[in-house]
C-alpha cells in the first residue's frame, strides 16, 4: 500500500513510519521540519534498511501539497503535521488555526484531487476539555478549553464533514492521551525544539544534566500521592495503532474518533520514580504551586479501540522510561548533535 504521511519526521510520525515500512508499505513523507528533523528521516531509513520520499514543503503551501499528493498517488493518507503546544496556541492563536485547521482544509483537498478516500488524523484528547466523568470516552463532549483543543476539534468537525459528504470515504481520528518513551534502539524519540511543554521529555533532559530540576506542579490533588494523573501511551504501541486504523479504514466508511491510551493513570511521582529506575540515579524535583487549568485525573476508555481496530497498548511504565533514557542519554542534545 502507498501511505501519503504529513509530518512524518516529527515524533510520533518518525515511529509511525518504522512500523509502516516494517509492515511493506510504500511512503512519501511531506515535512517542513519546523518542529522535526531531517534527521530522524536518515534513521529510520537505517533501523528499517528501507527507503522513502521525503518532499519538503508547508502544509499550508496548497500547491505544493496537491502535486505532492497527486504525483505520489496514496492509498492511503495519515495526518500528523500541525502545531501542538497548549501554551504557545494562546500566544500565537492564528497561527495554530492556519496550520491546524487550513492545513487539514488544504490536505483533503489535495486529496480529492488525487482520488484518495482514506485518512488517519493525528487528533489530541485536549479536544475534551474539563472531564465531565472519568474516563473519558468517545462520547464525551467536545469542550476544548484552550486554541490548540479547539484547532483540533475544529480539524475533526472539517474531516467528518469531508466524510460524509465523499462516497467511499473512510478517515479515522486517533484521540491520543500522552505519548511517551522511544524506539527500543535509541536512534529515535522525543526532540522538543525548545523547553519541553510535556513531562517526560523533561525529566528525561533533567536526569541527562541539560535542566536542573524539575518542577511538579502541585502536590495537594485527589490522587495517589497527591500529585496529577495521567495516561501515558508507550509511542511505539500508539504507531501500532495507526497501523490498524489504516487497515481499518480499508474496510470501513464514514468517520470514527477512536481513543488511544492505556485507560490507565500515572502519576507524575509514579513516573519520577520509574525514571529513577531507568536512569539509575535520582531525579532533582522539587513541589510547585498548580497550574492553572491543570486536573487531577485524565485516563482514558480504551473498548472502542480494542474493538474497531483490535488494538491495545502492550507496554507499560518501565518501557516507556527505559526506551525514553536509552534515547536520551545516546542523544543528549537530540538530533542537533547529528
Amino acid at each position: 500500500m502507498k501511505v501519503f504521511v504529513t509530518g512524518g519526521a516529527g515524533y510520533i510520525g518518525s515511529h509511525t513510519l518504522v512500523a509502516l515500512l516494517a509492515a511493506g508499505h510504500e511512503v512519501c513523507v511531506y515535512d517542513n521540519y519546523d518542529n522535526s528533523s531531517p534527521v530522524a528521516l536518515a534513521r529510520v531509513r537505517q533501523l528499517t534498511n528501507r527507503d522513502l520520499v521525503a518532499i519538503e514543503a508547508d502544509i499550508r503551501d496548497d500547491d505544493a501539497l496537491t502535486r505532492a499528493i497527486t504525483d505520489f498517488a496514496p492509498d492511503a493518507v495519515v495526518h500528523f503535521a500541525g502545531l501542538k503546544a497548549v501554551g504557545e496556541s494562546n500566544e500565537i492563536p492564528l497561527r495554530y488555526y492556519q496550520t491546524n485547521v487550513t492545513g487539514t482544509m488544504n490536505l483533503l483537498t489535495a486529496m480529492d484531487a488525487a482520488g484518495c478516500r482514506r485518512i488517519v488524523f493525528s487528533s489530541s484528547a485536549t479536544v475534551y476539555g474539563e472531564a465531565q466523568y472519568l474516563p473519558f470516552d468517545e462520547d464525551h463532549p467536545i469542550a476544548p478549553t484552550n486554541p490548540y483543543g479547539r484547532t483540533k476539534a475544529m480539524a475533526e468537525g472539517v474531516i467528518r464533514d469531508w466524510a460524509s459528504a465523499t462516497p467511499d470515504a473512510s478517515a479515522v481520528l486517533l484521540r491520543y492521551f500522552n505519548p511517551v518513551g522511544a524506539h527500543e534502539s535509541g536512534r529515535i524519540g522525543e526532540d522538543p525544539q525548545d523547553i519541553p511543554n510535556n513531562l517526560m521529555p523533561f525529566v528525561a533532559q533533567v536526569a541527562v544534566g541539560r535542566r536542573a530540576k524539575l518542577s511538579i506542579f502541585g502536590d495537594d490533588y485527589d490522587t495517589r500521592d497527591g500529585t496529577g494523573e495521567r495516561d501515558y501511551i508507550h509511542v511505539v504501541d500508539l504507531a501500532a495503532a495507526h497501523l490498524a486504523a489504516i487497515d481499518y479504514s480499508a474496510r470501513a466508511t464514514g468517520c470514527e474518533a477512536i481513543n488511544v491510551g492505556t485507560g490507565q493513570g500515572i502519576t507524575v511521582k509514579e513516573l519520577v520514580a520509574a525514571y529513577e529506575r531507568a536512569c539509575g540515579q535520582p531525579i532533582a524535583a522539587e513541589i510547585a504551586p498548580r497550574r492553572p487549568g491543570d486536573v487531577a485525573s485524565s485516563y482514558a476508555a480504551t473498548a472502542k479501540a480494542e474493538r474497531l481496530l483490535g488494538w491495545r497498548a502492550a507496554l507499560d511504565v518501565d518501557d516507556m522510561c527505559e526506551t525514553s533514557w536509552r534515547w536520551q542519554s545516546d542523544n543528549a542534545e537530540g538530533y542537533g548533535a547529528a
